[in-house]
Formats: structure tokens, C-alpha cells, sequence
């Protein structure tokens, strides 16, 4: 898959397919965009494009707003590729951007620019400045410009639209489990394990700390069922999300307890997905107080994971 920055009318694509948007979770409404898109230029012979933004355009039109992502740009990128996208191009989102109108942004970016044949876009797709251009504006401007515009529908669940923003929300509520079938898969903290205070080694719990990312969806402290990912390999475990407040509150950390036994992970990336809230944080009076509640929470996770994997059919 490239990776191109700008819009260059030079470059030669072969039938240009393409969508806009942040994308920002990879969630079932994306995929159903994405593969729309992938489809479309297979059948065509041509190249799946996505035009997506850098920085975010919240970074640029609310820099107050205190916006957390649900993926890192590198998670991004594998999974358009994952989608079949043959290329991502990164649009630089600044003042100037913002200030194109809907025509000059279908003139100089989907026509001059990508020569574009086809888009395919969310029925409440809004573009150019103060994001007054709407579907129908679009479907216009292709007709005057050459490219077709495809309105898709939104992905529904429960009611309601699939969207980054009601993910966010759920994550934050502890919600991982409902977040999950919005997002396809369970949502997950990447990193790579760092040494910790080695309480939980101590306390008969070893555990694998990470830092958590300042500028990711987070869900509340507490203890989570979980399943860490090490080199494609699962384990079932038992995460901790917080300041460890029974040993004067400290930097907020995501450990992991592998639940199969202990193993070397300083140094090594890891994934930690959620699959299910055990409990909110609380505070002990010691040692062999959270000791004891530790081996309540592996315990309920245990009984978490049985169902979890029952329900998808795993083991």
C-alpha cells in the first residue's frame, strides 16, 4: 500500500476509487465504506484510494478540545491495507484547508488533483468551509466535474449509528463489551512492557506494565477481563487500569496478569484487548487486603473469558 502526502495531479492512478474521512477506530461502518471503495476499483481495474487528514481536523478548528483517538496512526495505516486500499493519501489540515470552499475542494483536490472517478462517502458527509457543503452539493459537483458520487448508508446497531464518537463515549463509561460490536473486534492498548515497582511480584501477581498513551481513549480505572497479545500469540488475563492508589496514588498504568502463569515481557510489545469490566478502583489497607481481592478479580475474569470465548466460539 503507498503512502502519499498532498494531492498531486502528476500522479498517474490507474481509475481512481476513493473515500474521505479521519477513520479514526477502524469500525464496522468504516469497513463497510472501505470495502465498498476496494470492490468498486477491483471490478474497475483501478486504485482504492483513501483521503484521510494530518493532524485531525479538531487539532486545527478546536485545539482546546481535548480529543483522544481510538487508533494510533500506525494501527490506522495496517488496517486500510488490511482493507485492500491500495493508497492513503494524508491531506495536510490546516487554517488555509479549512478555508476552501465546497466547489474549490471538489476543483483542486477531488478533480485537479486526484482525478477522481468515483467517491464513496457517508449520507451525512460534510466538506469545505464550515463544512456547509453537503451530499447533495457533492453529487453536483461531481456531475460538473466528472467524478460519481455513491451516498452510502450508515451501519445501525441497536438503534443507533456506528460512529467514533459513540465508541469514545462507550469506552470511557468502561463500556468495552458494547464497544466491541461497534467497533468489529475488541478495542486494545498497544505498547511495550516497562519495569514497574514489582508490587504485584511481590504481592504473588506479576504483571506486565504499560504506560498508558496520553492521547488515547482510555477506559475508566479498575480491573477488566482481558486477552494480551504477544507475537500473534493470546493469553487470557486480567488487566488493571489506574494509580494503584493503595500504595500512594502514582503514575497511571495498564497492567496485565496473565492468567496461564508469568512470562518475560520487559522490553516486548504487547497488545492488552478488554473484554469485559470486573470492577471499578478502589483503595485497601494493605498488601494482603488487595492480595485477596486480586485473587476475587482473576477469578470473576476467569468466568468473563469462559463466556466470551463460548460466545465466538473459541476453545
Amino acid at each position: 500500500m503507498k503512502v502519499t502526502r498532498g494531492y498531486l495531479g502528476e500522479t498517474v492512478r490507474p481509475y481512481p476509487v476513493a473515500t474521505i474521512g479521519n477513520f479514526d477506530g477502524h469500525h464496522v461502518g468504516h469497513r463497510a465504506l472501505l470495502q465498498a471503495v476496494a470492490q468498486t476499483a477491483r471490478k474497475a481495474h483501478g486504485t482504492a484510494v483513501v483521503l484521510t487528514f494530518d493532524p485531525h481536523p479538531v487539532k486545527i478548528l478546536a485545539p482546546h478540545v481535548d480529543l483522544r483517538f481510538l487508533t494510533s496512526p500506525e494501527e490506522k495505516l495496517a488496517r486500510f491495507k488490511e482493507a485492500g486500499i491500495d493508497e492513503v493519501v494524508l491531506l495536510e489540515f490546516s487554517e488555509a484547508f479549512a478555508m476552501l470552499s465546497p466547489e474549490a475542494f471538489a476543483d483542486q483536490v477531488l478533480f485537479r488533483g486526484l482525478q477522481l472517478k468515483e467517491i464513496f462517502v457517508g449520507q451525512h458527509f460534510a466538506f469545505g468551509y464550515k463544512r456547509v457543503g453537503k451530499i447533495a452539493d457533492l453529487v453536483s459537483l461531481g456531475g460538473r466535474f466528472g467524478f460519481v458520487v455513491h451516498p452510502v448508508s450508515p451501519v445501525m446497531v441497536d438503534g443507533g449509528v456506528v460512529s467514533s464518537t459513540r465508541i469514545r463515549h462507550l469506552i470511557q463509561a468502561g463500556n468495552v463489551s458494547q464497544a466491541a460490536i461497534l467497533l468489529g473486534r475488541q478495542y486494545a492498548i498497544t505498547g511495550v512492557v516497562s519495569m514497574g515497582a514489582q508490587r504485584g511480584q511481590t504481592l504473588g501477581w506479576p504483571t506486565a506494565n504499560l504506560r498508558v498513551p496520553p492521547d488515547r481513549v482510555v477506559p475508566p480505572d479498575g480491573v477488566y477481563a482481558a486477552v494480551t497479545v504477544l507475537n500473534q500469540q493470546r493469553y487470557d488475563s486480567a488487566a488493571y487500569i489506574g494509580t494503584r492508589p493503595t500504595f500512594d496514588a502514582g503514575e497511571r498504568l495498564l497492567e496485565a496478569y496473565l492468567l496461564g502463569g508469568a512470562h518475560e515481557l520487559y522490553g516486548r510489545m504487547i497488545a492488552v484487548e478488554f473484554i469485559e469490566r470486573v470492577r471499578g478502583d478502589m483503595q485497601f489497607t494493605g498488601g494482603d487486603a488487595l492480595s485477596r481481592q486480586i485473587a476475587l478479580d482473576v477469578e470473576s475474569a476467569r468466568k468473563m473469558l469462559r463466556r466470551h470465548h463460548e460466545a465466538i466460539g473459541e476453545r
